[in-house]
């Protein structure tokens, strides 16, 4: 259960991250509410899964796959440019959040 509630925390981080960039430093109502629930959501269930998974695995779980889906999304969209060496890393970056969850104790 910690470790769905940590992927689902980091696919959340990527969310107030985005909404974080749409805001226009808190000018705009809708993009700005919606990164702070989405960071008080993401933190919380950081906060549950790391009661079992330990600190330094669940925060680069975390962070790598809120990292992956903010450019992955940027990308997307059209707002960074898609690029071979870009989805080598993402994918890199993937892999080593997989290998991390494959060697963990818990």
């Amino acid at each position: 259960m910690s470790w769905i509630v940590l992927i689902l925390s980091g696919v959340l981080e990527a969310v107030w991250a985005t909404a974080l960039g749409r805001s226009e430093g808190f000018t705009k109502l809708w993009p700005t509410l919606v990164f702070g629930v989405g960071l008080l959501a993401s933190m919380g269930g950081l906060a549950f899964a790391l009661r079992e998974i330990p600190v330094g695995t669940g925060y680069a779980v975390w962070v790598g796959v809120g990292a992956a889906l903010t450019v992955g999304y940027a990308m997307a969209s059209g707002s960074e440019p898609v690029t071979v060496i870009k989805m080598l890393l993402i994918a890199g970056l993937i892999g080593c959040v997989i290998g991390l969850k494959v060697v963990s104790d818990h």
